[in-house]
């Protein structure tokens, strides 16, 4: 018993202490640069209906789940554009495109309570590949689902953008 409960502790001392060489730094409410934040104008540029929707929505869960609260009169305020939605087709079967890639450009920027503003990190390209074949309507909500998946990962990078980057 004793032998398991040495290997077990040496064990996690051997991974905090590798996390800890590494850079890796786990992240609490306290550690934040911030508790509240507002998002502010999110403009969609592109021909997709109500993307800026989806974007705050998934912008707004992300943060909360992170511990910053969404506030309108928070400080701190995040604006930006979804400048381009693209559909590539990846792959044909039988000369018909059967797997898609959407390319989604988006920019994003912190406004600080001092009027600086800096850009948020990995702002740029977000790609989201998905399988689509048959009829329209199944393709049609094939992307439906990875416009929604391709919000969620610019969510999240700009979350990391935030706690990690400021």
């Amino acid at each position: 018993m004793k032998v398991k409960n040495f290997m077990l502790l040496s064990t996690v001392y051997c991974l905090l202490f590798t996390l800890s060489g590494c850079g890796y730094t786990l992240q609490g409410r306290d550690t934040l640069p911030f508790t509240s934040v507002k998002i502010g104008k999110i403009e969609n540029r592109t021909f997709e209906p109500k993307l800026e929707d989806k974007f705050q929505k998934a912008l707004a869960d992300e943060l909360i789940r992170n511990g910053i609260m969404i506030s309108n009169s928070a400080k701190h305020v995040i604006n930006g554009t979804i400048d381009d939605l693209k559909l590539k087709p990846l792959a044909e079967k039988e000369g018909v495109a059967s797997e898609y890639e959407v390319i989604i450009k988006a920019n994003f920027f912190l406004t600080f309570p001092d009027g600086k503003v800096k850009e948020l990190r990995n702002s740029g390209v977000f790609t989201v590949s998905f399988s689509g074949s048959g009829k329209i309507e199944n393709i049609v909500a094939a992307k439906e689902q990875a416009a929604e998946t391709a919000m969620r990962n610019l969510a999240s990078e700009i979350r990391a953008g935030i706690v990690y980057g400021i």
